[in-house]
């Protein structure tokens, strides 16, 4: 009670309330309704690994790589580089400019295609929001623009999410989170789409060469709205971890992209989720063992590993996120996506979405099946 009004509301209240005269209706929940994922064609994973280990003058580090290799829990990566060989030949690889002429060339056309996978598994009449991320190119007018254009969303409101990394999906899908929330009537696109293949650096040296060995292209669709099918979204969170801002670093170069990612990344990860303070944040008063569900993003066998024992998990717990790393490595943003889908499709029942990256920072949300 304050100044005569009497206020009690939450998310879950079954009735309007009266404050000041004008009546509220509830919050609504907002939920995930599909999602569409698309990979490229090109598998080039093993290309990779030839071509990687030929640039190892020293043979410890050769048999290192191979060992780290096999280990790395991936089998597939994709790219939208048709043949890849033939766009990095020659003696001195693509400038950035050429990279961004095969981004702005590539990256709508394989969004388009988690589209029409989307629009296989949900009605996408009606969307009155597209909401963008990417972090492996830049074009303008953007790739918001040009897919709204395709898709015949010309007066849809548009944002664009960009260079924020791996954890971009949690974002983007935030954002429409907040614009159900705030227009019950509001269907939302999320997409996300990242062609890290564009991307391969000249190096001949054993860390970036290991860390090359994770990134593939993707692209994933989401339809976020009121209507409860699919997975009910909640709790989001955000948390950057303190003194680990040069642990992972995405830089604008000459020759393209240029990722740093430090080998201390799944050590400090570890650490921070045995912390009462992040546990609290991302779980609230939710038990890891009631969940049935974890879409973590697949930033690697370790980072899935770190997780695992940070959080104290079964064995079996990141399986999902396991099988999308293996079938096509991580695909920066649309990785947490692809393990969203899967779960769907497995019909999970609660679980938490948790993704990591520049920052280094954790990006998460809890969900639940509708109904």
């Amino acid at each position: 009670m304050a100044d005569g009004f009497d206020v009690r509301t939450t998310e879950a209240s079954a009735t309007a309330v009266e404050f000041a005269g004008i009546s509220r209706t509830p919050a609504v929940t907002p939920h995930i309704a599909a999602i569409g994922v698309a990979t490229p064609t090109q598998d080039y994973h093993q290309l990779y690994i030839d071509w990687a280990e030929s640039r190892l003058s020293n043979e410890r580090d050769r048999t290192l790589f191979r060992r780290m290799a096999a280990k790395a829990g991936i089998e597939h990566r994709w790219s939208v580089l048709e043949p890849i060989t033939d766009f990095y030949a020659g003696d001195r690889f693509p400038s950035t400019r050429t990279r961004m002429e095969a981004y702005a060339a590539a990256a709508p056309r394989l969004a388009l295609n988690a589209a029409a996978d989307l629009a296989q598994k949900t009605r996408l009449d009606g969307v009155t929001h597209l909401v963008m991320a990417s972090c492996t190119g830049f074009v303008a007018p953007g790739i918001d623009q040009i897919l709204a254009a395709e898709l015949g969303l010309v007066d849809a409101e548009r944002t664009l999410i960009g260079f924020m990394g791996c954890y971009a999906a949690v974002p983007a899908l935030r954002t429409a989170h907040h614009i159900v929330r705030s227009d019950p009537k509001a269907r939302v696109l999320v997409i996300a789409v990242e062609l890290s293949s564009l991307h391969l650096q000249e190096d001949n040296e054993l860390q970036p060469l290991l860390a090359g060995l994770l990134f593939g292209d993707g692209a994933a669709a989401a339809l976020v709205c009121a209507e409860p099918q699919g997975l009910a979204l909640s709790n989001f969170s955000s948390q950057c971890l303190p003194n680990s801002q040069d642990l992972i670093r995405w830089a604008i170069g000459d020759q393209g992209f240029v990722m740093h990612l430090s080998g201390e990344v799944p050590g400090r990860i570890r650490h921070a989720l045995a912390q009462p303070q992040l546990r609290q944040k991302l779980l609230g008063d939710l038990d890891p063992a009631t969940l049935d569900a974890w879409a973590v993003h697949s930033g690697g066998r370790t980072v899935l590993d770190a997780v695992e024992d940070g959080l104290e998990l079964s064995p079996q717990a990141l399986n999902v996120s396991r099988q999308v790393l293996r079938d096509c490595g991580n695909m920066s943003s649309a990785t947490l996506m692809f393990i969203l889908s899967r779960q769907l499709e497995r019909g999970a029942r609660s679980g938490l979405a948790l993704a990591f990256g520049p920052g280094l920072a954790a990006e998460g949300f809890q969900f639940r099946r509708a109904g």
